[in-house]
């Protein structure tokens, strides 16, 4: 009986020597491939600079990838998507090059923070570029303009417009 007391008391220490996740990291990201082609508008998603996202849908295998988050934001805003998304992935490019965005910088898109109305562009035009902190988003808008959204901010609207921060959209800071 004492045996299993002492192994009960091993199994937090087993977790304790993991690796540790910042909340932001995700795993369960996949890999984009070069003839991955964007969910949205069938575009070859390596071929073209900028952040990418990939979303994961409640009851389905299929894994939409997109061209830039700008697509996968077009995706998941539109009513018959958003019940089904259950988790959003987005490249943090605080830590990876804006021409090529490497997969193991994928972040929870859900608590990243957002650009947009930046003069870097994207795909087809205007960018949101992603990045895991509040600071890391400010400092990429003081360089390159735009302004700083958390997740929930990022409407149909605000992306059909095309505003930048100069006509209206909210500039957030923490």
């Amino acid at each position: 009986m004492n045996r299993i007391y002492v192994l009960l008391l091993f199994i937090p220490m087993l977790f304790a020597c993991g690796p540790q996740n910042d909340g932001l990291t995700m795993h369960n990201s996949q890999a984009i491939h070069d003839h991955d082609r964007c969910h949205m508008c069938g575009m070859m998603i390596t071929k073209y600079p900028g952040p990418k996202g990939e979303v994961l849908l409640k009851n389905s295998d299929v894994i939409p990838k997109f061209c830039s988050t700008r697509d996968m934001f077009n995706f998941i805003l539109q009513p018959e998507n958003q019940r089904q998304v259950s988790q959003v992935y987005v490249h943090d490019m605080a830590k990876t090059s804006w021409e090529m965005p490497k997969d193991d910088s994928f972040i929870d898109g859900v608590k990243a923070w957002y650009v947009y109305g930046s003069n870097r562009k994207g795909v087809m035009g205007p960018s949101v570029g992603s990045f895991s902190s509040a600071d890391a988003a400010q400092n990429f808008a003081n360089e390159f303009g735009g302004a700083v959204l958390a997740y929930d901010e990022i409407t149909l609207e605000v992306l059909g417009e095309g505003m930048s921060h100069e006509k209206g959209m909210s500039h957030k800071k923490t």
